[in-house]
């Protein structure tokens, strides 16, 4: 009964989210996931709107998950610096459904519904501060975050009917994007005519049409199937689980992960017995990572290191994993270095259970590194193999970009990537040539809650006036020595991921909010323990 009033009491009181926007505010945040809640806290100085389009908070953890999804990142290093898990003792990976909770009550205790307006889809978005803005020597033509006038109009709909008159239009001196890499968008494969899903008698799902769906009707969808997954990451690696479980028993069907591309995959974070952090999480084990705009004697050190980076520590990584897992006798063990999937985020974490199934002939796997098409009945792969399917899942990711891309104006719809394919964004948040907005959550590292959190609290002090943005010459400068390190680290470095140099991406926030640097308690520490998000507690 006390549990039910408690909840009661949320929705009816605590939880009431926003009634009315105000035609003209000074900040409206987009997307009310994690980073939209870490900005909405920050900025509350500023009395934000944040816009999210679903009746929920939570991001892709509430509509991007299989009822399997866990989180990849352990508790503790995936919390606010000022709310810890209450079981952050639990060594078990979080389900979506506990991240989901834990970031309601996030807004419960920093009272942020009252900033939250759902069923609040922005549909456009307007520039209003004239033609030459963004292509000036100083960001925003002053440098300015605040001009103390609308910069930004907002079409806003609340109704999912694309063809409703229903747009309320708002207008804001500064926008924060936190719509997110994933969701909403999903990555299709195109096909040359005649070898697309159109020939396939059928059925073709995307992993973001699979989410949606309860645990009664994914079992339902693939009991007996013969299915075929493509891809070979996270949601690939949990989809082909969840279907050889579905299959289990009479009439069940093997599932087929068609592999394109190898990733390293990680059953936990300990290696020969060793704590995963010591690899790459501390400040000493940093050193000898490429950073970016580093100095000549740091890129002479991280050039003569380079070997034992590949030859040392992910050669001693390897060898763990290949004996732990039947890589080999599956063909999954891949040919780069351990570093290049940690450092472009691509590592996964293996649910339990996944090669057990392997082991059972309930998981198969099919290698085609040149490509695939669909046949009336299954799929080709590039050597002429055919295999037999009911059912084929594409769990080929999202194109987060595009979201940004359907709701900015021209010239900034075209300066979302460079030439890199990567957001060009200075210290992870600020476009150099996108004045008056930042973009929150679209910088990857081992916990992106953390990642997303800090450069919340820069924005909060860049609007805050305790800093000042560099010239937009020297910021474009800075993205491209960014983009620099991470391609002379890894080969997918078209993923702006930190995770090698994390650190020192926190240090020069820091030092810019002037905030102390070196946050352990003594020297031991400061160079080899790891790092985690109670070290940035506010001071």
């Amino acid at each position: 009964m006390a549990a039910a009033q408690q909840q009661q009491q949320k929705e009816g009181g605590a939880r009431r989210t926003r009634e009315e926007v105000p035609a003209v505010g000074r900040v409206a945040i987009i997307g009310g996931g994690i980073s939209g809640l870490a900005a909405a806290k920050q900025l509350a100085a500023h009395d934000p709107v944040v816009f999210e389009a679903t009746p929920h908070i939570g991001g892709v953890w509430k509509h991007c998950a299989y009822r399997s999804t866990r989180l990849q990142t352990p508790r503790p290093d995936y919390e606010f610096s000022d709310m810890a898990w209450p079981n952050r003792d639990d060594p078990s990976f979080p389900t979506h459904v506990e991240i989901v909770d834990y970031l309601e009550d996030y807004a419960d205790r920093f009272g942020l519904w009252r900033y939250i307006a759902l069923r609040s889809k922005v549909v456009g978005v307007k520039f209003l501060g004239g033609p030459s803005a963004g292509f000036t020597e100083l960001w925003s033509g002053s440098g300015e975050p605040l001009q103390g006038k609308p910069m930004w109009e907002l079409a806003v709909s609340s109704t999912d009917d694309p063809d409703s008159d229903d747009v309320q239009l708002y207008k804001f001196e500064f926008v924060v994007m936190c719509t997110g890499k994933y969701g909403d968008v999903a990555r299709m494969p195109v096909f040359p005519p005649g070898k697309g899903p159109e020939v396939f008698k059928g059925k073709v799902m995307h992993s973001l049409d699979y989410c949606k769906l309860n645990e009664q009707e994914t079992v339902e969808l693939m009991r007996g199937k013969k299915v075929v997954v493509v891809g070979y990451k996270k949601s690939a690696i949990d989809l082909a689980l969840e279907c050889a479980e579905a299959n289990q028993g009479e009439g069940g069907q093997p599932c087929t992960m068609l592999v394109r591309t190898l990733h390293w995959v990680v059953p936990s974070y300990s290696i020969w017995g060793l704590p995963f952090f010591l690899f790459y999480s501390t400040r000493f084990s940093q050193l000898f990572y490429e950073r970016p705009n580093q100095g000549i004697f740091r890129s002479l050190l991280c050039r003569l290191m380079t070997p034992l980076q590949k030859a040392g520590v992910s050669k001693f990584i390897e060898s763990y994993l290949s004996w732990k897992l039947p890589l080999s006798r599956y063909g999954l063990r891949p040919d780069h270095p351990f570093v290049e999937d940690y450092a472009s985020c691509q590592m996964a974490i293996l649910p339990d259970g996944f090669f057990d199934m392997a082991d059972r002939d309930l998981i198969r796997f099919r290698r085609s590194a040149g490509g695939w098409c669909f046949s009336e009945n299954g799929v080709v792969l590039d050597d002429g193999t055919h295999v037999d399917a009911d059912l084929v899942f594409l769990a080929t990711g999202f194109e987060g970009k595009d979201k940004l891309r359907s709701v900015l104006p021209e010239p900034f719809r075209g300066l979302v990537v460079n030439k890199s394919s990567m957001m060009p964004l200075y210290r992870g948040t600020i476009h150099p040539l996108i004045p008056n907005m930042a973009f929150v959550g679209y910088v990857e590292s081992v916990s992106n809650l953390h990642t997303s959190e800090l450069r919340c609290r820069w924005l909060a002090g860049l609007l805050g006036g305790r800093f000042a943005l560099p010239a937009v010459e020297e910021m474009v400068r800075h993205v491209d020595g960014e983009t620099e390190a991470m391609r002379r680290t890894t080969r997918f470095y078209r993923r702006h991921c930190i995770s090698t140099y994390s650190i020192h991406d926190s240090d020069a926030m820091c030092a810019d909010l002037g905030s102390r640097v070196h946050r352990k308690s003594n020297f031991l520490a400061e160079l080899f323990a790891p790092y985690n998000n109670q070290d940035y507690k506010e001071e």
